[in-house]
């Protein structure tokens, strides 16, 4: 096991002091190779240094202009300071040297919508659930970004495969509930799915507004 493995072994383990010596001696030991900087960058990101995480991160892109999982560390850090255009370019930059995981497109496709531009985040959902069917998230945000398209006909079974999974996921059951009521007439689909959604999650005051709107009609 090598430096870096090491430090990838104590972040499982959620020894972070250690992690830390481990990339440390793995960028001391072959400064030359951004994988060292790449990992200590990824473990910096997870405890909310940003500041340094970007300086590792950005060091890893000076050896290796190409280093997709680079590019995808700093992507994250913009997506969460709010910076979605800066973030959307790095992610495509990623995704471009060869990032091919799910979660590339699919915060791709996030940061398009964050920017209001739920057009360009389709194609990215759509390719993130491609590449991962099982995750839930990933496929509410492909079904929900096909609703705010009006594409209601291809949202909804999307909502119903998620629900048939997973019984208790509230948001599917409150995005399906809007989908029946704004796109059908059907009222009492509309009503139950609104109202499981804040069955299972009372603090869900959107499905009991809504569903208090269609109930007084």
């Amino acid at each position: 096991m090598n430096f870096n493995e090491e430090g990838i072994q104590s972040i499982k383990e959620q020894e972070f002091e250690k992690a830390a010596a481990s990339f440390t001696k793995a960028i001391e030991s072959d400064p030359s190779n951004p994988l060292g900087y790449i990992n200590f960058g990824n473990l910096l990101a997870s405890m909310n240094d940003a500041e340094r995480a970007e300086r590792f991160y950005q060091k890893a892109l000076t050896l290796d202009e190409q280093a997709a999982t680079a590019y995808y560390g700093l992507a994250n850090l913009y997506f969460n300071a709010e910076r979605y255009e800066e973030a959307a370019k790095l992610y495509d930059t990623s995704i471009r040297n060869g990032m091919s995981d799910a979660d590339a497109f699919y915060m791709l496709g996030r940061s398009f919508e964050k920017m209001s531009k739920p057009k360009l985040s389709l194609p990215y959902y759509l390719r993130a659930v491609e590449l991962n069917p099982d995750d839930h998230q990933i496929k509410l945000s492909y079904a929900i970004n096909l609703a705010t398209l009006e594409l209601f006909k291809e949202a909804e079974p999307v909502l119903v495969e998620i629900i048939d999974n997973d019984p208790a996921n509230a948001d599917a059951h409150y995005n399906l509930g809007v989908l029946y009521a704004v796109s059908t007439s059907r009222k009492e689909d509309a009503v139950d799915h609104l109202k499981k959604a804040f069955t299972i999650q009372p603090e869900h005051e959107q499905a009991r507004t809504i569903y208090n709107m269609i109930v007084m009609k």
